[in-house]
């Protein structure tokens, strides 16, 4: 008799486990799918606050790269930003990415793409028309190609600006020319 109590205990018990951690799972699995994944922000920007970080007196390295998500040269050279973002992650480096794509290919291009690449750099789309109202004022030898890269720090007056694809080895060696 005292075998077959533990037996229907132990029994009991296993149930009562089994049912508790399928809750927990159940709970779990509903969670996962009904929270938003993370997700890398794309922040809409006006020529108007790029000037403002272009022009701010700040001890910080800003490298800027414009790209586009239809650009294979933007795309060839894109992991070399976020392995900086990576490598000064603590330091007065700030990678920026401006995507040159239109305002209207926001959710169905460019936050996808920066999604499937799980970018970690600060992603930025400027939402200008009309590229010739604020070229010349940002960068008067910039033609509008991309990719175009931009790296300056204002408080040590240092400014460089290059219209084409880099190298790896291009890209880290003009961080390292400025870097605080």
């Amino acid at each position: 008799m005292q075998q077959h109590t533990y037996i229907f205990a132990a029994h009991v018990t296993y149930r009562m486990i089994t049912r508790k951690l399928n809750l927990l799972l159940a709970a779990l699995a509903f969670i996962l799918i009904s929270a938003p994944a993370f997700a890398q922000q794309v922040k809409v920007i006006k020529y108007k606050e790029l000037e403002q970080i272009r022009n701010a007196p700040h001890d910080t390295l800003y490298v800027v790269n414009f790209w586009a998500t239809w650009c294979k040269p933007c795309i060839k050279e894109m992991p070399y930003f976020e392995a900086l973002t990576a490598q000064y992650k603590n330091q007065p480096v700030r990678v920026m990415l401006v995507s040159m794509d239109a305002a209207e290919d926001l959710e169905k291009r460019v936050k996808p793409f920066v999604q499937k690449r799980s970018l970690k750099s600060d992603v930025l789309l400027l939402d200008e028309v009309d590229a010739n109202t604020w070229i010349d004022k940002l960068e008067p030898k910039w033609s509008g190609a991309i990719p175009a890269t931009m790296v300056f720090n204002n408080k040590r007056k240092q400014y460089e600006f290059v219209e084409k694809e880099l190298s790896q080895e291009e890209l880290q060696s003009i961080i390292l020319k400025y870097k605080p």
